[in-house]
């Protein structure tokens, strides 16, 4: 698709057309890993632990996560070199298969995957902020729950407010230009890292002074307990662990996940033909190393069972107590501050390159497509930051107990096997894009190509297959989402840009 006719301003000048390449390789490998770290892997391990049961198959579900995170962040790097624009895997899928599968990527990033994870991410900041400052709660309500359907409620709390508050801040930070959404990230994860490599100190402390703890995780490193069933499947049998171990992914394979979003401000890296494949590559191994060194160190500090029954997950919080008692739980909300307060910084920079390359293609509100002063899309980043706040307010109520949840993780959790279908077709793409453009130029191309890339495919949709049959509550309903944009682009369509 040709892009839209650029729009006039008041003062009779056309808005600028480039994006002003602000971004080094330093910078982009802040932006893959900052983006991948947010409170995921300071919390998810219980759950997993609880599915697999032990210290060997916990480790194994990461080590799962890492190859095929890995493996995808190579092959990525090869359409980021050979289509280093704005969009990312909207750009990739649009090429290699049609302009509709990528509106439908498109479409579902925009309205649940990016703006959902902004309001997860930051409701994640206001709840560890509520530890330092206790005023900030989810039930503090300066509007109470207001029922607008049966199931479903409006409201404004507190820790809503904080949520909101910080997405518009990061929003306005990004809008004056990639400079300061550089600058940002660049401080949030060298802290966030920084903090990480404390953890795994206090970790090996605990290992060095408490060896017991950390032989008796790996007396029976491969024998399960305590599991969780599965569809009635246990991971004491060996179909059981399968099961687990590819249910476990969404866990951990989710907590990584985003690595890719760097492709979106592809037009904003300098010397992107190499600088973009070296960051998925360094930025996603980084982090996974980073990984699989947490969870040694969570073992390494608590038993197997307080791994799985870590009040509210929180099993990073109960390391830093077994190592500085009385202190995890201040410890860990300060570095979940800094953590979270990054992630929706990356979230909102990527996020709103995609709206802009979408509505180049006239799939999207043509203002979206403008480039401000500061030369980035102040309209598309004022879009994906009104829609991520309002995501922040529809409460779910389980009428039976009178508690209320967030829509937006019923949402995401309903899209997760669809994110992972999408992921599946990008890689498709490369083997589709080497076959129809053959002579195309491709300054890197995938290492290990065509059984790298293979290998993820043949992962990914072991395990989303697993989850349509064993997941069925909060997979199926993804599809009908992707599905909901399909109207929606033939009338985009057959009425021009919006």
């Amino acid at each position: 698709m040709q892009p839209t006719t650029p729009l006039v301003t008041q003062e009779g000048t056309t808005p600028p057309t480039e994006f002003r390449q602000a971004l080094g390789l330093f910078d982009s490998v802040m932006v893959v890993a900052g983006i991948m770290v947010g409170s995921g892997i300071f919390i998810v391990s219980a759950e997993i632990s609880r599915q697999v049961g032990s210290a060997g198959w916990l480790l194994v579900a990461w080590v799962i996560t890492g190859v095929l995170t890995f493996a995808g962040a190579l092959s990525y790097g090869e359409l980021a070199a050979m289509m280093p624009e704005a969009g990312g895997m909207y750009v990739y899928l649009r090429e290699a298969f049609s302009p509709l599968l990528g509106f439908l990527y498109g479409w579902t990033l925009l309205t649940v995957i990016q703006t959902g994870t902004i309001a997860a991410v930051g409701i994640a900041f206001a709840r560890f902020s509520g530890i330092l400052f206790p005023s900030i709660r989810e039930d503090k309500y300066l509007i109470a729950p207001v029922h607008v359907l049966p199931g479903y409620a409006l409201s404004l709390s507190t820790a809503q407010l904080l949520a909101i508050a910080i997405i518009v801040l990061i929003t306005a930070f990004n809008s004056y230009g990639v400079q300061w959404g550089k600058l940002i990230q660049n401080v949030f994860t060298v802290a966030k890292l920084g903090g990480m490599a404390a953890l795994l100190v206090l970790g090996a402390v605990v290992a060095f002074l408490r060896p017991a703890v950390l032989r008796a995780n790996f007396a029976a490193p491969w024998h399960p307990v305590n599991v969780t069933p599965i569809h009635g499947l246990e991971a004491t049998t060996a179909f059981g662990l399968f099961v687990a171990l590819c249910v476990s992914q969404t866990g951990s394979l989710f907590s990584a996940d985003s690595w890719h979003d760097i492709t979106f401000v592809a037009a904003e890296v300098r010397n992107p033909k190499r600088n973009l494949p070296l960051a998925l590559a360094i930025g996603t191994s980084t982090i996974i190393v980073l990984y699989l060194l947490c969870n040694l160190c969570y073992l390494a500090a608590l038993p197997i069972h307080a791994i799985q029954t870590a009040p509210q997950d929180r099993v990073a919080t109960l390391t830093v107590d077994a190592a500085l008692p009385g202190l995890g739980h201040v410890a860990m909300a300060i570095l979940i501050m800094v953590s979270t307060f990054g992630t929706v910084n990356a979230l909102t920079l990527a996020g709103g390159r995609a709206c802009y390359a979408m509505a180049q293609d006239g799939l999207f509100f043509r203002r979206a497509g403008l480039l401000n002063r500061a030369r980035v899309p102040g309209w598309a980043l004022a879009m994906q930051c009104f829609w991520s706040a309002f995501l922040v307010l529809p409460r779910t109520h389980d009428r039976a107990t009178g508690a209320y949840g967030n829509l937006y993780s019923n949402l995401l959790d309903y899209v997760i096997s669809a994110a992972l279908l999408f992921y599946i077709l990008t890689v498709a793409g490369l083997f589709r894009l080497r076959r129809t453009r053959p002579d195309a130029n491709r300054p890197y191309r995938t290492w290990g190509y065509p059984w790298l890339p293979a290998l993820y495919i043949a992962g990914a949709a072991v395990i989303l297959a697993v989850l349509f049959v064993y997941r069925t509550t909060t997979t199926w309903p993804g599809l009908l989402i992707v599905a909901s944009g399909v109207p929606i682009y033939f009338a985009i369509r057959r009425r021009g840009a919006l």
